[in-house]
């Protein structure tokens, strides 16, 4: 885990702010979904990652038709489609 030198209080709420320089570095923006996960005694924040609507993979996800599909699950579907005949380069 690597040290931020940020030190903030959560305000009567609970909340705390995430710098504007962290939030660039992870490529979190205004409305992002964030997870909260607990590992032993840290909170750990990540950018939520919407899942693969076919296997729940969370990595080298695309969307296609408005679904958020995996590599693995698309090259499937190609395959599947080209079967069909559906499919065309």
């Amino acid at each position: 885990m690597k040290a931020t030198g940020c030190v903030r209080k959560p305000d009567p709420l609970g909340r705390i702010v995430i710098p504007v320089r962290l939030r660039k570095n992870l490529g979190i923006e205004h409305g992002d979904d964030i997870e909260l996960f607990v590992d032993g005694e840290y909170i750990v924040l990540k950018k939520y990652t919407q899942p693969c609507i076919f296997c729940r993979q969370t990595e080298d996800i695309c969307e296609y038709r408005g679904k958020h599909i995996c590599d693995t699950c698309m090259i499937s579907l190609r395959y599947y489609d080209m079967i069909k005949g559906l499919y065309k380069k």
